[in-house]
């Protein structure tokens, strides 16, 4: 953001920073500086800086800047210079106007230019490609890419303006003003959604004046001025309304010129009211109220007549033949007689309100529909003489209608006064607000009534009659028509009356009830016969009922006993209930109290904080008071001391001077200064301007004289001037000549010099030319070999690379094959251990099954064969073996174990059968296993006894556990 120390500064960059295409920038500028709170003090370089940055945002069509700097300089300029406020809008709105109307303008011409753009063909090819393209005619998309921008950047002012002026007294009449335009736009442009919009945009600023009354510039309604604008912005709203056919919008619009004069309990001017009548009669004509466009133009007539002089005899003639009329329009009939309660309640309120917007006051608590009808109306315009102006044919058609009784010629006498009113009608040049009338627009509906006057008439006279010689009475519709309109009628109880097509006739009289009297008539006779037929046949099982009932009453009384207790039982329990449910009653309400009580004193303690706070800001509001009380005082003074200079003391109440009251009598002496210097300066405008024609008078005579004299002086200086010329020329033209003779001596010395230039020159060229093209050639041999290299190059490392894929393909496959062979081995193998790991837990088990018998034989005490030597008779390790006994254990062993280290039975033993051994001594069955006579540490070196073959084999003298050398193999 750029800081300027002036305002001029910023003002001067702006327009650098234009001269050089740079407008937003420029733009950006100038809103940094009218945004920022450094220059807040007005000045009048603010207003230029505004005009400045107002033409950079219409050129470049920035609303959103346009709308933030105007809002800034509303800040700046309210309280001190509201008028260049005003003149800055102003300016704003005729450049967004001017650029629109030339945006239209520039379409116009492009689209004549476009049409007369080739004389033999009635559309460039390029037209109707685009055209079959887009789907829109040329004007269309002119329009769209030229005009629409700016027309939306106009109607996006107008809403910018009337947003910022909506809450300011001081310039209420640019805010109608801007209204004004913004409506003719909507009119000339036929913009009926903008016009919706702009509607409820004012409406709802007026809504907002209202709701927020304590804004500080807010207008004041009650002021004849304010009034008077928005009531004109309201008019001009609802003469818009109409022309643009937007009847909601005008019946809109008249409720909110109703609302305002309620508001402010004051009337518009005769002229406005009459304004606001003729429109009225105009909406309620086209929504086919008929009723209420009589009452309107019954109040627009009485208006007129008294307080519009200039009407003339014809005028009025022609506008109390519209209201007399205008009544006869409305329907004879009442449109709610058979409606329903709800309906009746809803139209009593619509007429309510339809009679308070056309200026009756009626009291709601009557019966409107007897009040406010048509047969009320048309005796009101007899009795105010409304019948004394009408024309003689209207006033012959109302009689016919309305007193006499011809069922027969009514149709016949009433089409020719139709006729002649039909051609009745004309301008009004003394009443404005209704420029024309014409009567012929109310021949429909006369038709119509007409033709109810004559089925009603007829209905009272004939019974029957054909259609042929009803179509013939009614020459205005065909029959189809009558009967639609009857139907109505029937509807609504006017007539009764029934159409028979199959005998082509039609019946009249009252045919509603007949089904109802022929209901009650077979009812009432059928409740006769009743009687007869009891009275003649009477009932004969009176006599037999007690006869059949005593043998049953002893049963009959058990039950009735039986349900009294259990009624007793019922009460009972019922008042158990009761009582339980007062007591649960008793204890809610006791709740209720008590909940009730705290409330209370929660909402007096609020009341009291309330109270509190109250006091407090009234305290604040008195010192407040006092303080302004104090500073108007010293205004008063000073305006005094003012004042008081001219021997003039403006009129104060004591107590009641206020600031707001001081301003204004500031105020109205400077406009009263103001005034008296206008006058000083008209007397001295005046006095000068005097002077000035006696000044111009005294010396035209010698003007004229010194422009005589002048006049003859110029011509001699002319003459002697152009003599001068000639000789000077003559002179030239002979140094000329003789120049030229001079030159003409070198002719051919120049002529060899210029050949040989030339041939130097071409020679050289020759040369240049030679050398260029071979460095031309030179350049194209290198390129091509280049290219042949690269060429090469590229084959080569293509080739190299397709070899190391190649070779990485092939170590991938053979990383694979290795992958796969070992996984094999290492399953060939894994398959070897566990074959071996089966063969040795199966080796085990015979092992160990093989113990686990001998174990029991030698606790059962039962030989076995060939049992091992017991450990204890070994020699141990320190102990020498004794002779001869080394080669009989060794041979036992090898016998016994087959010699391959392997058991083998007995009876398949090759050696000779050695003699059994003595089994060893056991002291007892649970001993330690050692006999007697073992040596020490035989038993290994736990010193306890193992079994043979427990330990190590023969001659080993291991000491260790099961699992041996021998059997791990």
């Amino acid at each position: 953001m750029a800081t300027f120390a002036k305002p001029e500064n910023a003002l001067k960059r702006a327009e650098e920073l234009i001269n050089v295409g740079q407008k937003q920038d420029a733009l950006q500028a100038l809103h940094d500086l009218i945004t920022s709170k450094r220059y807040r003090a007005w000045q009048k370089t603010h207003e230029k800086i505004m005009f400045k940055y107002i033409e950079l945002c219409v050129d470049m069509r920035r609303g959103r800047f346009a709308k933030d700097g105007l809002i800034q300089y509303r800040i700046i300029c309210q309280q001190v210079n509201v008028n260049s406020l005003e003149e800055v809008i102003k300016h704003f709105m005729d450049l967004s106007t001017k650029r629109a109307e030339l945006a239209r303008s520039q379409a116009q011409a492009l689209e004549e230019a476009l049409d007369v753009d080739d004389l033999e063909a009635d559309k460039r090819p390029e037209d109707l490609m685009l055209s079959y393209v887009s789907g829109e005619k040329g004007k269309d998309r002119s329009d769209r890419e030229l005009v629409t921008p700016w027309f939306k950047f106009l109607w996006e002012t107008y809403r910018t303006v009337l947003e910022i002026l909506r809450n300011n007294s001081k310039l209420m009449a640019l805010y109608a003003d801007t209204a004004h335009r913004a409506f003719q736009f909507c009119k000339q442009y036929k913009r009926t959604t903008e016009f919706r919009r702009l509607c409820e945009i004012i409406r709802n600023h007026l809504a907002n004046l209202n709701k927020y009354r304590d804004q500080r510039d807010r207008p004041d309604l009650t002021a004849p001025e304010s009034l008077h604008f928005y009531l004109d912005t309201r008019f001009e709203q609802l003469k818009v309304a109409t022309e643009l056919e937007l009847w909601q919008e005008a019946f809109r619009s008249v409720e909110d010129i109703y609302g305002l004069t309620n508001m402010v309990k004051k009337m518009p001017k005769s002229s406005l009211m009459a304004v606001y009548y003729a429109k009225l009669t105009e909406i309620f004509w086209i929504s086919s109220s008929h009723l209420y466009h009589a009452y309107a133009w019954f109040k627009l007539f009485q208006l007129q007549k008294s307080f519009n002089k200039n009407l003339n005899q014809k005028d009025l003639q022609l506008i109390a033949s519209s209201v007399l009329l205008a009544a006869l329009s409305a329907p004879p009939y009442d449109h709610m007689k058979t409606a329903s309660h709800l309906e009746l309640e809803h139209d009593k309120e619509r007429n309510l309100r339809m009679y308070n917007l056309i200026g009756f006051n009626i009291d709601a608590k009557l019966e409107t529909k007897e009040v406010l009808s048509r047969s009320s109306l048309l005796a009101d315009l007899v009795s105010k003489g409304v019948m004394t102006y009408v024309t003689q044919e209207v006033k012959d058609l109302y009689h016919l209608l309305e007193n006499e009784f011809l069922p027969l010629d009514l149709a016949s006498k009433v089409q020719p006064l139709l006729t002649k009113i039909s051609k009745l009608g004309g301008k009004i040049s003394s009443a404005s607000s209704v420029p024309e009338v014409q009567l012929s627009h109310y021949i429909p509906a006369l038709e119509k009534v007409a033709t109810l006057r004559l089925l009603q008439q007829v209905s009272q006279v004939y019974q029957t009659m054909k259609v042929e010689t009803l179509s013939k009475m009614v020459p205005f519709f065909e029959f189809s028509v009558v009967e639609r309109i009857s139907v109505d009628a029937v509807k609504h109880n006017f007539i009764a009356m029934k159409v028979d097509h199959m005998k082509g006739a039609i019946i009249f009289g009252d045919l509603g009830f007949e089904s109802d009297k022929l209901q009650d008539h077979l009812s009432v006779l059928a409740q006769n016969l009743n009687k007869s037929r009891s009275m003649i046949y009477p009932s004969q099982t009176k006599a037999s009922k007690l006869s059949a009932m005593l043998p049953s009453l002893a049963d009959i009384v058990d039950k009735e006993h039986k349900k009294l207790l259990a009624r007793k039982s019922i009460i009972e329990k019922r008042k158990e209930e009761q009582e339980r449910h007062l007591l649960e009653m008793e204890r809610e309400e006791e709740t209720k109290r008590l909940k009730l009580q705290k409330k209370t004193e929660e909402a007096e303690q609020k009341r009291l904080a309330t109270e509190f706070e109250e006091r407090k800001h009234q305290r604040i509001r008195r010192e407040i008071e006092e303080r302004e009380r104090e500073e108007a005082l010293a205004l008063l003074n000073d305006v005094g001391k003012r004042i008081g200079k001219k021997g003039k003391k403006p009129i104060i109440e004591g107590d009641k001077v206020t600031k707001q009251t001081l301003m204004e009598i500031a105020l109205q002496e400077q406009v009263r200064e103001r005034q008296e210097m206008e006058k000083k300066m008209q007397k001295l405008i005046k006095t000068m301007d005097h002077f000035e024609r006696a000044k111009r008078e005294e010396a035209a005579p010698l003007i004229e004289q010194a422009f005589q004299k002048r006049l003859t002086e110029e011509k001699k200086l002319h003459e002697r001037e152009q003599q001068l010329e000639v000789e000077l020329s003559r002179a030239r033209h002979d140094g000329d000549v003789r120049e030229k003779y001079r030159l003409a001596r070198v002719t051919q010395d120049k002529t060899a010099f210029e050949e040989r230039v030339v041939s130097r020159r071409q020679a050289e060229h020759d040369r240049m030319e030679l050398e260029r093209k071979q460095r031309v050639s030179q350049v194209l041999k290198a390129r091509k070999e280049e290219r042949e290299i690269k060429r090469k190059m590229l084959y080569y490392l293509k080739t190299e690379e397709e070899r190391l894929d190649r070779l990485r393909e092939e170590e991938e496959a053979r990383k694979r094959e290795e992958a796969e062979r070992r996984k094999k081995e290492e399953a060939e193998r894994r398959a070897k251990l566990d074959e071996i790991a089966e063969r040795q837990r199966k080796r085990e088990e015979e092992l160990e099954e093989r113990e686990r018998a001998r174990k029991e034989a030698i606790l059962r005490g039962t030989p076995i064969d060939a049992p091992a030597k017991p450990a204890s008779e070994l020699p141990g390790p320190g102990s020498a073996a004794p002779p001869g006994a080394g080669a009989p254990a060794a041979a036992g062993a090898t016998a016994s174990t087959g010699g391959g280290g392997k058991y083998v039975p007995k009876h398949r033993r090759s050696g000779p059968a050695e003699p059994a051994a003595p089994p060893p001594a056991q002291s007892d069955r649970w001993g330690s296993g050692k006999p007697d006579d073992a040596p020490p540490g035989a038993g290994g070196p736990s010193g306890k006894w193992r079994p043979p073959g427990s330990g190590g084999g023969a001659g080993t003298g291991g000491g260790k556990g099961w699992s041996s050398s021998k059997y791990s193999r």
